[in-house]
């Protein structure tokens, strides 16, 4: 018996996005740009709502989510995946790779469209095979994007919870 595909209505549109800008991508690499686009969007959405993106709004997760539940032997990840060091190494790997290469581009914005869309090739090269092997998601519990989320998720809700005393340092005050 098939399994049924489940997804939020924001992934299944989001969804498109993906095979948009891996596969349309390879023929026009200024797609890649979306790429771009969506990392801003979320680094600053992440700052209020953590990994919202991720479970909700984020193409490969949509994918992930919908298609890979088909294909998955749905057996856990190595804890390994979770260990801030591992993740964390993870991020820093992907960065330098993907930095190293948009400085190898010369300032070509075709080149560097290119880059967008190779490193989303490069990961969903990772990501299927997880998925098939392990759960759908297992990419997702070491994705960089997932991993700086969460961080600046924890700056934004301790920024927030300061100002909120400090709110209500200077309400309590003023009263007295």
């Amino acid at each position: 018996m098939a399994k049924k595909s489940k997804g939020r209505r924001s992934q299944w549109i989001m969804i498109w996005f993906y095979p948009l800008i891996a596969i349309g991508g390879l023929f026009y690499p200024l797609l890649g740009y979306l790429m771009l686009v969506m990392m801003l969007f979320l680094i600053i959405y992440a700052y209020f709502k953590a990994r919202y993106w991720c479970g909700n709004l984020c193409p490969r997760g949509a994918f992930l989510d919908i298609v890979m539940p088909h294909f998955t032997r749905d057996r856990p990840y190595p804890r390994l995946f979770t260990r801030k060091w591992f993740r964390w190494g993870i991020f820093g790997l992907f960065m330098s790779v993907f930095i190293s290469r948009l400085t190898a581009t010369g300032g070509n914005l075709i080149a560097m469209g290119g880059v967008f869309v190779s490193m989303c090739v490069i990961t969903s090269l990772i990501a299927i095979p997880l998925g098939i092997a392990m759960r759908p998601r297992a990419w997702c519990a070491f994705c960089p994007m997932g991993t700086l989320q969460e961080s600046l998720g924890k700056i934004g809700q301790r920024q927030r919870k300061h100002n909120e005393v400090k709110r209500l340092f200077w309400y309590c005050a003023s009263v007295t």
